[in-house]
């Protein structure tokens, strides 16, 4: 569980990042998860958007891909939503204490 310090330090780092994850009108198909694991895997931190075609909001889709691929919800803001999943191997972010 991150800590609300941790939390708004992830929001700085991902607030320089561009969305790579996309939600589309097939909601959080296999395929979405898969590269959200990869991406996660890879970055630790992972910024997704809903496109408009969607029926979920970016809370419904945060939470599916959290539960999915066990990471933590960091932000939603509009249809633009945040996970952060640590490594289990060599952690690439270092959460501030608290």
């Amino acid at each position: 569980m991150l800590s609300g310090k941790q939390r708004a330090y992830l929001r700085s780092l991902a607030q320089k990042e561009d969305a790579i994850l996309y939600v589309g009108k097939a909601g959080v198909t296999e395929p979405v998860i898969a590269e959200t694991r990869d991406a996660l895997a890879a970055r630790e931190l992972v910024k997704g958007r809903v496109q408009e075609a969607s029926m979920l909001t970016a809370a419904e889709a945060q939470a599916a891909l959290c539960q999915a691929c066990q990471a933590e919800g960091v932000q939603v803001i509009g249809n633009v939503f945040v996970l952060y999943k640590k490594r289990d191997n060599g952690a690439k972010i270092i959460l501030p204490k608290g």
